[in-house]
């Protein structure tokens, strides 16, 4: 005997109303998972792009200071906490985010490839 899912049963009517028609990208359910862990994780990653000197202030400084940094860089950690929390804390950067998780969640729904694949070069040769 085989049995044959559809779309529907593996992929649940994510983007589409109880009528069937569909439903835009800003009314789409968003799991736990989601809210909690996979847009946060894109918040930390841009939070830390846009604190680049702040970053780079505090590696320096533990690099410089070893078993001392504790101690030494408490003002670039401080630093670095406050900026990172401005960014944590911004409603706008956290829609921001939350746009872009949907924008990759979309497209692979679409082609089924993942972020990382998708942005790998193709081998030239083969």
């Amino acid at each position: 005997m085989v049995m044959v899912k559809s779309s529907n049963m593996i992929f649940g009517n994510f983007g589409k109303s109880r009528d069937g028609s569909k439903v835009g990208m800003e009314k789409q359910h968003l799991r736990h998972v989601e809210k909690d862990v996979l847009i946060p994780k894109i918040m930390r990653e841009k939070a830390r792009e846009r604190c680049f000197e702040q970053v780079q202030d505090f590696t320096k400084c533990c690099k410089d200071s070893g078993v001392l940094m504790v101690v030494k860089c408490r003002k670039e950690n401080s630093a670095l906490k406050e900026c990172l929390i401005a960014h944590y804390n911004d409603p706008a950067f956290y829609e921001e985010c939350k746009m872009e998780y949907l924008k990759e969640r979309e497209e692979f729904r679409k082609t089924g490839i993942p972020t990382k694949k998708r942005l790998q070069k193709l081998p030239t040769s083969m």
